[in-house]
């Protein structure tokens, strides 16, 4: 359900995704991902030369041409209603989705291809749905103003997200000779960044097994370094999404903690995390959820 909304929201069209002819394009996205993670930890996996000529290149390259396809026949749709005057098109525009401003600038500047909006959308509609999901499962009506005084639920997400990072490995292409604690990094290098483990510095978080939200009050972060916290990366590569995240887990985490009281039946050394491109856990979470009464806080 999730993973549709997120697609609706960015193409402001109904796409259909849960229907059976449709639930291909979810079943990509998943398998993707999937494979992605196989192909990171398999050093056979790693030249390209030889993967694509393997099984699993072959369906991660057709997993990617139906994302690439059904994101592209979305874009030449909306372009064709907005070229038409499409009336419906102009009584949505009090509040334009991502696609409908790509393709304005496209249609206005050129600047653009539909090959570049089509990356843009995909980045938002497809490698978010599953990073906020997740990242909601382990920390679990608001109007926008609301969201800036939650002070302490943010805290409370961002030490979630410190433990459970919903992308506990970043890949990156070392563009220049560098020297990384004391060892000789050639240009061209490919790097991972175990984001999970950094967050566990205790140097940096003492204790660090310790869920304490406290850590991210202002007074307790304002000199830590930038980069000891990082679960959507750091730099001019980092999420472009991230604030946008942090909004939907305000929204959709009070919405659920305004109307129920939730409780772990697990303690958290009960619920491993399983080692996928994505953080899952390897086991259900398992909680008790009880109907908040009117005065119940």
């Amino acid at each position: 359900m999730y993973k549709c909304k997120k697609l609706k929201n960015n193409f402001r069209c109904h796409v259909g995704a849960q229907k059976e002819h449709r639930f291909s394009i979810i079943k990509s996205v998943t398998r993707a991902g999937e494979i992605i993670m196989e192909r990171m930890l398999s050093s056979w996996y790693w030249f390209d030369f030889l993967f694509n000529f393997m099984e699993k290149g072959k369906e991660l390259n057709n997993h990617i041409n139906i994302l690439h396809n059904f994101t592209l026949g979305v874009i030449q749709e909306k372009k064709r209603k907005l070229l038409s005057g499409d009336p419906d098109i102009d009584s949505k525009r009090k509040r334009m989705a991502l696609m409908d401003l790509l393709l304005e600038h496209h249609i206005r500047t050129r600047t653009l291809t539909e090959e570049d909006i089509r990356e843009e959308v995909d980045t938002f509609a497809f490698e978010g749905h599953d990073t906020t999901a997740m990242g909601m499962s382990w920390a679990l009506p608001v109007e926008t103003d609301d969201l800036k005084d939650m002070k302490y639920l943010e805290c409370v997400l961002k030490e979630s997200q410190r433990l459970y990072p919903s992308v506990p490995l970043i890949a990156r292409r070392i563009t220049e000779d560098t020297t990384i604690c004391g060892y000789s990094v050639p240009k061209d290098s490919s790097c991972i960044v175990a984001v999970y483990l950094l967050h566990r510095d205790a140097s940096v978080f003492p204790v660090p097994e310790k869920f304490d939200p406290n850590r991210f009050l202002p007074e307790n972060s304002t000199n830590r370094n930038p980069f000891a916290y990082i679960p959507f990366s750091a730099g001019p590569r980092n999420c472009i999404g991230q604030r946008f995240a942090i909004m939907e887990e305000k929204v959709i985490v009070s919405s659920i903690l305004r109307n129920y009281t939730i409780e772990s039946l697990d303690q958290r050394d009960k619920i491993p995390p399983a080692p996928e491109l994505i953080l899952r856990s390897s086991t259900p979470i398992r909680i008790r959820i009880r109907p908040r009464e009117k005065y119940d806080f």
